[in-house]
């Protein structure tokens, strides 16, 4: 806990103080101005609604298409279904940085480049392997009979698993949630390459580079920034905290 209150208390300290203070967590005068340098001057009101966007956008994105291929990995047998699954687990070794000339070329030739479109697209676009797995495991172990129930009524594959499956699939899904929303919320990589060109569509995390200067660094005025853009991360883990621990626990039982 210690080095994030230090980064809280550092956001209400200037810039020899926070050097002075050594361990200490109390600033002698909260110097408010950081936060306010860091929402105006360094454009993080800009980067906080980029972030927000392209977060809220991925996240829809991986939950709905990683719970639909959990759903037909963990409930439907089919010729391959072991090779999909080896090929899935494969990638897990694959670092993003060599996948990242791709995705830019990709990009590049649909016109997405450069733009926040693009950029959800190219974080939810990975394997996101891992919660396909929890999908599967959850899944797995909910009774064969609901489908059949709902098959007999009438319903078709999209039906049965928009409104029956999905529904049910509750705490997974607030896993699901959280685990995107931390990774998309704090990945630096593919927006700084989405951004080079276009510094408007930096996201909090890229935006940090603003503080950072040829001579020196605003320590204060980072420090309020990176609280900014963690206060969202801990209110999210806060209401979804709950469910984070039934999914992973619901996922791993069955």
């Amino acid at each position: 806990m210690y080095p994030f209150l230090w980064m809280v208390s550092a956001s209400l300290k200037d810039q020899l103080e926070i050097f002075s203070a050594g361990l200490s967590l109390l600033p002698e005068t909260p110097v408010w101005e950081n936060y306010a340098r860091a929402w105006t001057e360094a454009n993080f009101s800009t980067y906080t609604w980029n972030t927000i966007l392209v977060t809220v956008a991925s996240v829809v994105l991986v939950v709905v298409r990683c719970a639909m291929a959990g759903y037909v990995i963990g409930r439907y047998q089919f010729f391959g279904k072991k090779v999909v699954v080896i090929v899935l687990v494969a990638t897990f070794f694959v670092p993003t940085g060599y996948t990242i000339i791709p995705v830019v070329e990709i990009s590049q030739q649909l016109g997405l480049l450069n733009s926040l479109s693009g950029m959800v697209l190219a974080m939810s676009g990975g394997g996101h392997v891992a919660l396909i797995l929890l999908y599967a495991g959850y899944f797995r172990g909910i009774p064969r009979e609901l489908e059949e129930s709902a098959v007999i009524d009438g319903a078709g594959f999209f039906s049965v698993f928009f409104r029956i499956m999905l529904p049910l699939s509750g705490p997974i899904t607030a896993t699901a949630t959280l685990m995107t929303f931390l990774a998309t919320w704090n990945n630096f990589f593919i927006p700084l390459v989405f951004s080079l060109s276009r510094p408007e569509l930096r996201t909090l995390s890229v935006g940090m580079k603003a503080f950072v200067g040829e001579n020196s660094t605003d320590w204060g005025g980072m420090a309020a920034a990176a609280t900014i853009s963690l206060i969202p991360l801990v209110i999210l883990f806060v209401l979804l905290q709950g469910q984070f621990v039934k999914g992973f626990a619901g996922a791993i039982k069955q």
